[in-house]
């Protein structure tokens, strides 16, 4: 968000979803550290706090507002505007609009108290493979709580649906002997604590790389998983489209039946959800 422009990403969002019959299914976050140094003032935007965070706030609000048909402009007065379009002084909203876009939007969150943000704004919760939190638990274990963090938020808010919760993994089934060379020394990866935007501590997520007997056994195990409603899968997209498909081909077929997940009718072709 503090790249974008909220009301042109709500535009965009808005029409997206028309065009796909209401089945956008739309992660948004504060974004990442990155090596520019303030970057989104190169594109014409200020914030107070040094990692732009205030400003991704704002900008988020704005667009929530926008996505649900509130007043964004005023039409212009008498003579400067078509004549007969809208009356002078008529609340205008972005166009165009998609009923119940927000149930569609996903808010990538990074800790515990921005997940319970999220329930409070009324969207559903993407938790990546990292999340700034470390207390020696594994990633698993933290998401874990960030989830139950997120479901009780989201009934004090009272809201009248019931929202979805993501988590993101690196998931290689080592199925063929390509699949070994490519991703077999990933097998024993585990969890590690570091630390972003200087001084944050956080833990950042394993990759899982195994037979799929092995990778069964060890998802099952994992309470983020076990707690989410959607699994999505973070892929080498460098690597090309055949070998990730392949990838995506071999969890759908050895690893997520086993799991009680099949491939999601509502979101991209990398997300499971529980059947």
């Amino acid at each position: 968000m503090r790249y974008e422009n909220p009301l042109h990403l709500a535009e965009e969002a808005a029409g997206l979803d028309l065009l796909a019959d209401n089945r956008i299914a739309l992660g948004i976050s504060r974004g990442s550290p990155e090596p520019a140094d303030k970057g989104w003032e190169s594109f014409g935007y200020t914030a107070d706090e040094p990692n732009g965070a205030d400003m991704a706030r704002a900008k988020w609000d704005r667009f929530l507002h926008a996505i649900d048909g509130h007043q964004m402009a005023t039409a212009a007065p008498a003579g400067q505007q078509y004549p007969n379009l809208y009356h002078p002084g008529t609340p205008l909203p972005v166009f165009p609009h998609s009923e119940g876009l927000r149930r569609r939007i996903w808010w990538g969150s990074g800790t515990n108290a921005s997940a319970e943000q999220a329930a409070r704004d009324g969207v559903n919760l993407m938790s990546s493979t990292l999340v700034s939190e470390a207390d020696g638990s594994s990633l698993g274990e933290i998401q874990a709580r960030q989830i139950q963090f997120f479901r009780e938020a989201w009934k004090q808010a009272g809201h009248d649906w019931n929202p979805r919760v993501s988590v993101s993994r690196s998931i290689f089934p080592l199925v063929t002997e390509r699949d070994h060379q490519l991703f077999g020394l990933h097998g024993e990866s585990r969890d590690q604590i570091g630390s972003i935007e200087g001084a944050t501590r956080t833990t950042f997520g394993r990759s899982y790389a195994a037979e799929p007997d092995v990778l069964i056994e060890q998802l099952k195990a994992d309470p983020a998983i076990a707690l989410a409603d959607t699994l999505m899968l973070t892929i080498p997209n460098v690597l090309g489209v055949e070998v990730n498909l392949s990838i995506l081909q071999n969890f759908a077929e050895h690893v997520a039946p086993a799991l009680g997940w099949v491939p999601s009718t509502e979101g991209p072709v990398s997300g499971y959800t529980l059947d």
